[in-house]
């Protein structure tokens, strides 16, 4: 890691995003580069965040392809370029397959696995030019596993694995290291920005369709298990700081306890047996669905 290192991070006035500026605001060797839509900048103040020499507040909203542009423009005119993007920015949309329409799922897409690839792509020349750099996306145990009623969430992340894999590959030559954070549940309160489609939320709304009890029961076990997590945003924000440091970090960090048992699980257990254990270990799954035609 290079001495006063230009660091930008999206989405980094709330949860993680947030935690890991505070973080690398006490470590005077970066400068940085503070991003959030423009309706989430008063957030810096409020945490006690104002521009400064090596602080740069910046909106940014990740969907639009001239204020990516932008702000990268801006980072080289001041300080050169960037030598490190923490891509963390995103959003989950809570829905099963069928209640996922074409709109849904590229919205979805557009944060998630999109909007940071074009950050990568404005990225590297400068960091080719100087043969170093950092690129750190923030990827999930949904990018290992998926979940039912978080297909589309799942999709994104898996996506922004599958590209991200072969970055690590395709930069290597210039000395510029690619790493994947893979966090599981967190202690927090994220579970309730979790997005709706329009038919995800009638389903939820309505106790006669086929698919209410899917929502009914995955809800409150998610909440149930962020609340339970020993995982906070300040210790995955110390596991990025540590990617970030190292001279050669490896290209996947779990960083929870519940990513290394589900990684472990995937290795041990054969495939058939794994999805049998996660099907009946999910919460009241023989309530789901009604019954066959017939069948009583």
């Amino acid at each position: 890691m290079a001495k006063d290192d230009v660091v930008l991070i999206t989405g980094a006035s709330t949860g993680l995003g947030l935690a890991l500026s505070h973080l690398l605001l006490a470590k005077t060797e970066y400068r940085l580069v503070l991003t959030a839509r423009e309706k989430s900048l008063h957030r810096f103040e409020d945490a006690e965040i104002v521009a400064s020499d090596r602080v740069m507040i910046a909106p940014l909203d990740v969907r639009g392809m001239q204020a990516r542009e932008d702000v990268i423009a801006k980072v080289a005119e001041r300080w050169g370029g960037v030598d490190v993007l923490i891509n963390n920015a995103g959003i989950a949309y809570r829905s099963v397959v069928e209640h996922a329409h074409e709109e849904d799922r590229l919205a979805q897409l557009d944060i998630n696995f999109r909007s940071p690839m074009e950050l990568v792509r404005l990225v590297l020349p400068y960091m080719r030019h100087q043969r170093y750099g950092r690129i750190i996306t923030v990827s999930s145990v949904g990018g290992m596993m998926a979940m039912p009623t978080m297909a589309i969430y799942s999709a994104s992340k898996f996506a922004v694995e599958a590209a991200t894999e072969s970055l690590w590959y395709e930069v290597r030559p210039w000395k510029i290291r690619v790493s994947l954070i893979e966090p599981g549940f967190i202690h927090s309160g994220s579970f309730r920005n979790t997005r709706w489609t329009p038919d995800s939320s009638t389903s939820f709304s309505e106790d006669s369709d086929p698919y209410h009890e899917h929502y009914a029961r995955m809800g409150p076990f998610i909440a149930r298990m962020m609340g339970q997590s020993f995982a906070t945003h300040e210790r995955v924000a110390a596991k990025i700081l540590k990617t970030m440091r190292r001279n050669d970090p490896p290209l996947r960090v779990l960083a929870t306890i519940d990513a290394h048992a589900f990684s472990i699980l995937r290795r041990i257990l054969p495939r058939w047996m794994y999805h049998r254990a996660l099907y009946y270990s999910l919460p009241g799954v023989l309530s789901w669905g009604p019954l066959r035609p017939g069948r009583k």
